[in-house]
């Protein structure tokens, strides 16, 4: 378990959890990229390897009450939990989405080439942004990203963004453009700035999306 936080007090808190099969270091990357942009970030590893997206989501939680409860005072005295969110890849990403189905509270949810079974999740209400990757051969953007985005007719805020080359590896390591559209996602639902509304909507003019889908105007 790694927690990375800003200097000073009252930011948001954002939990990330790996795939299936993977190491906390799938999602490490986040840490130093999220809490640079001024949130408190908790990457961690999941009790087994194999565990399902369920496990993987309830794992999420547990580990958000752990930051707002539990973790050491520097940390907690520089977190709002009242504004807290989940990201993960791969089955983490499907665990995502269990969390944010699960706990309606939190600001907001970015799954990454998320896997799960359960394609049908119109039960969300959280901000949720789904990016996926044209070369994923593990978790398809046709079988999981992209009906996973259509299914979150109740979410209050929804995108879907589709990273040319990309394959499943591609979204456990820094990359530009993913970290870009994380960071301005939970900005702007987390922290609820609006400033980084432009960098959502309408569509980045980015070369690396190849699709991309928004509930325009979020403010």
């Amino acid at each position: 378990m790694g927690v990375r936080y800003p200097e000073q007090g009252g930011f948001g808190g954002v939990a990330a959890v790996p795939g299936y099969n993977s190491a906390e270091k799938a999602v490490a990357w986040l840490g130093p990229r999220l809490a640079s942009q001024g949130f408190v970030v908790i990457t961690i590893a999941t009790k087994g390897r194999s565990d399902q997206p369920t496990a993987r989501g309830k794992q999420l939680l547990a580990a958000l009450d752990y930051l707002t409860a539990k973790s050491p005072a520097a940390v907690r005295q520089r977190l709002d939990p009242q504004r807290l969110a989940v990201t993960g890849h791969s089955m983490g990403g499907g665990g995502s989405l269990y969390a944010a189905w699960t706990r309606p509270g939190l600001k907001a949810a970015v799954p990454l080439a998320p896997w799960h079974s359960i394609k049908n999740w119109s039960g969300i209400t959280v901000p949720t942004l789904v990016q996926g990757g044209t070369s994923d051969d593990v978790a398809p953007v046709g079988t999981h990203a992209e009906p996973i985005y259509r299914s979150l007719t109740g979410a209050r805020e929804r995108a879907y963004a589709e990273s040319a080359g990309a394959d499943h590896g591609t979204f456990v390591r820094e990359d530009p453009l993913i970290g870009a559209l994380t960071v301005a996602w939970l900005k702007r639902f987390v922290d609820d700035d609006a400033r980084y509304e432009q960098f959502l909507c309408p569509a980045p003019a980015d070369p690396g999306l190849t699709e991309y889908r928004h509930s325009c105007p979020s403010s």
